[in-house]
């Protein structure tokens, strides 16, 4: 079967028909839904202080979300790692690991958004270095050493339960990231398609004797399924626009991103073709279409669409697609 990942983000504007908790409990049907029809992987993602209130805690959600499945893998995907003390996270993640037996994976990153780290009380100057000491914190604490850490001893329990640790790659669009992941012999899962970083993260494994395992960064491309997909766009389109928008707003200049985008209104999103509504003919056609470790993504929630809605989406892809996969 293709690849096919659910993504979760938990944004709730103010606009949209749908509370919070009803999103919050929406996601975690859904993702009972992705395991009973064996998907591939459920992703939630990370930021701070966003007024329609982005995840702002991607651990104990994947926690929830492991506590309603049984067999589907979950990944935080990014993990801002210089925003959290690395002796806590290396705990909750290592008690995380063991009880949802090792399905719980992190792309640890830097993030791009300078208002997190004010927010939060870290060095957006320093944030590289965080990432670092963040880096090797968790792989000396994961493999139960006694060290010290800003002059704290560290030595922590239980041990994860998966060796040598718990999932964890480096993602970033840039050099300094290509070059952290194989400092650290971790995994590479860069935010953009690009063939240098790529290229300099393979030498300098090999320059420093480490397996290079590269992660793809995703098409940028989103996908819902609909008989209508006129009727499907004029529904949840506002909530598409909603989210492409913000993601725009947050870009530094010269920053890189898959999820980028210069729409403006719903029908400019619609021909950007980024968010994909889709027959199930034209979804098993793009599902086929797909290279051996690019994914199908689901984003059924996106922009805080209302549960209804996204429901009618999943229901249609389980019944009409999934079968010819």
């Amino acid at each position: 079967m293709a690849i096919v990942i659910l993504r979760l983000d938990m944004r709730a504007p103010s606009f949209s028909s749908a509370s919070a908790s009803e999103l919050y409990a929406a996601a975690l049907e859904m993702a009972e839904w992705a395991d009973q029809n064996a998907l591939t992987m459920i992703t939630v993602s990370e930021h701070h202080g966003i007024e329609d209130g982005y995840l702002p805690s991607p651990v104990p959600l994947a926690a929830c979300l492991a506590g309603r499945t049984r067999s589907i893998r979950i990944g935080i995907m990014a993990l801002l790692l210089p925003l959290y003390d690395p002796v806590k996270l290396a705990e909750d993640l290592a008690v995380l690991d063991l009880a949802s037996e090792g399905r719980v994976g992190v792309t640890a990153g830097l993030g791009y958004r300078r208002a997190e780290y004010e927010l939060l009380g870290s060095d957006w100057e320093g944030r590289g270095r965080a990432l670092d000491e963040g880096l090797e914190v968790l792989l000396r604490a994961w493999r139960g050493e006694s060290f010290e850490y800003r002059g704290r001893p560290v030595k922590i329990t239980p041990l994860p339960g998966t060796k040598p640790h718990p999932f964890l790659a480096v993602g970033g669009a840039g050099r300094n990231a290509a070059r952290r992941a194989a400092r650290f012999g971790l995994p590479f899962q860069p935010s953009v398609d690009t063939l240098e970083v790529f290229e300099l993260y393979r030498s300098e494994c090999e320059r420093l004797g480490a397996t290079p395992v590269l992660l793809p960064p995703g098409s940028g491309e989103v996908t819902w399924v609909s008989e209508d997909p006129d009727r499907t766009w004029s529904e949840i389109g506002p909530y598409l626009l909603h989210n492409a928008m913000s993601y725009r707003s947050w870009q530094p200049e010269g920053q890189q991103s898959v999820v980028d985008s210069e729409a403006e209104t719903v029908e400019d999103l619609r021909r950007e073709g980024k968010y994909r509504v889709l027959t199930p003919d034209e979804c098993v056609e793009a599902a086929g279409a797909l290279g051996p470790l690019e994914a199908l993504m689901l984003y059924p929630l996106c922009g805080g669409t209302p549960p209804k809605l996204a429901w009618q989406s999943l229901e249609l892809f389980a019944n009409r697609v999934l079968p010819r996969l």
